[in-house]
């Protein structure tokens, strides 16, 4: 038992940057770039802003940057609080065939790892990349859907290797102290969808802990401590059985270091859970390309897979939000803003927004359900069909097999630049925006982690 993990602590611990191809280095640049616009965009909400303050108030100064902020702490608790920021916004990014927010997760715990050893930024990026292989690979070992089905977040679940993986990496840890490591990670594994019940605030906790446990799983391991490299499928406590009733334990290995899942990640157009974004763009092209009006609408009808049904159409919350942590995960919501408004923005999440009665009654009108024709797809495709039906009775529709900012219809580099930007201007301002683009663009060259 455990030559699953023993398998990718050795990749790991082998990949050097003459290993990897030059667009998966590029891919790499574009998903560090996309989470420090997602930190720093992230940075002033809130919730964010009172858990830095009290986070400052109870731990000693340090030396790792947070981000959008002119404050440091140390690796723990900065790791932590970027990873909370890269997420409020939910613009990170997601890689659909594991179901995982994995940026938001390990590009924070490789950006406080490599402070913490004075890394180059070649360093990071190949850090970031063995980040990236690994949660992606225990995401698909999990069995996507029925580790859902279970309640786990697997941005969590599997995010908490991928963070290890990256921090060993960096610490440049040999294979078999790297398996310990994520052995460590896997024996901190949790994160649920528990959330969603009552439109709480916490599913942010998720990849931050996942995160800051990670990196400390890699230091624990580090200083001496072992972990258990059966986690996976140990009969007594292994949790991919644990976990789900559908586990794939070979896909935790399956086309390592030959198929890069970094280069399969998709970038988020909108504010909201990935599974609303086929919605949108659905809504959005009838809207725009049969020029319908919210006015003239008498019904707005969704098929779509069963995970997304369940996710952002089933619960009460998503049927009628009431704040924006349930509003995100609401295809009505999603949909009745996207026609009515013309677009889905974090301008759109705004109390004064989700209580307009001209979008609650348009609301009243989107009428969900799932099918087997998109949830046989799934998570290899997370479509959907849009179909609107008019007062006088004509009908118009569209159906959607992917998403925008996905594989099938990618983000370019100017745009996840300018999506970058956006986020990060009214937390930085303009010149001081571009000038992070600049330098993360740059970072393979960099000798050092640069100050942001």
């Amino acid at each position: 038992m455990g030559d699953e993990l023993m398998k990718l602590a050795a990749f790991v611990s082998q990949l050097g940057v003459d290993d990897v191809p030059a667009e998966v280095r590029t891919a790499a640049v574009r998903r560090v770039l996309d989470s420090v616009g997602s930190i720093i965009g992230g940075s002033q909400e809130g919730q964010v802003r009172a858990v830095r303050e009290r986070w400052l108030e109870v731990n000693p100064a340090g030396s790792i940057s947070l981000l959008g902020t002119d404050r440091a702490l140390g690796i723990g608790p900065a790791v932590f609080l970027n990873a909370l920021a890269a997420h409020t916004l939910e613009m990170d990014d997601v890689h659909i065939g594991s179901k995982t927010h994995i940026g938001a997760v390990v590009v924070p715990a490789a950006w406080g790892t490599a402070q913490l050893v004075g890394a180059s930024g070649e360093d990071l990026v190949l850090a970031v990349i063995c980040g990236y292989e690994v949660t992606s690979r225990i995401g698909m070992a999990f069995g996507v859907s029925a580790h859902r089905a279970r309640g786990w977040h697997a941005t969590s679940t599997a995010g908490t290797f991928g963070a290890a993986a990256a921090a060993a990496k960096l610490l440049g840890l040999d294979a078999q102290t790297t398996a310990y490591a994520l052995g460590l990670a896997g024996a901190q594994s949790f994160g649920t969808w528990g959330f969603l019940g009552d439109g709480a605030s916490n599913k942010v906790l998720n990849p931050a802990r996942a995160a800051q446990s990670g990196v400390e799983a890699a230091l624990l391991a580090q200083a001496g401590m072992t972990g258990p490299v059966h986690i996976l499928t140990a009969e007594d406590g292994g949790i991919l059985s644990m976990m789900s009733d559908a586990p794939e334990v070979e896909r935790a290995t399956e086309g390592l270091g030959e198929v890069w899942e970094i280069c399969r990640v998709d970038s988020k157009p909108y504010p909201a859970c990935r599974s609303t974004h086929c919605v949108i763009d659905g809504v959005l092209a009838l809207r725009s390309g049969c020029g319908i009006s919210a006015h003239d609408v008498r019904s707005i009808d969704v098929e779509t897979y069963e995970v997304g049904y369940r996710q952002c159409a089933e619960k009460e919350g998503s049927i009628h939000p009431v704040n924006a942590v349930q509003a995100k995960f609401s295809t009505p919501f999603t949909a009745a803003c996207a026609l009515l408004y013309g677009k889905v923005t974090l301008a759109q999440l705004e109390a004064d927004v989700i209580g307009d009665p001209e979008l609650r009654s348009l609301m009243d009108k989107v009428h969900v359900r799932a099918t087997e024709e998109f949830t046989s797809a799934y998570p290899d495709h997370w479509g959907c069909r849009v179909r609107i039906t008019l007062t006088d009775g004509t009908a118009r529709e569209v159906t959607v097999p992917d998403a925008s900012g996905g594989v099938a219809s990618p983000l370019s580099a100017e745009q996840i630049e300018h999506k970058a930007i956006g986020l990060m201007e009214g937390v930085v301002g303009l010149q001081r925006a571009e000038g992070i683009v600049e330098k993360v663009r740059e970072i393979e060259r960099a000798r050092a982690i640069p100050q942001l």
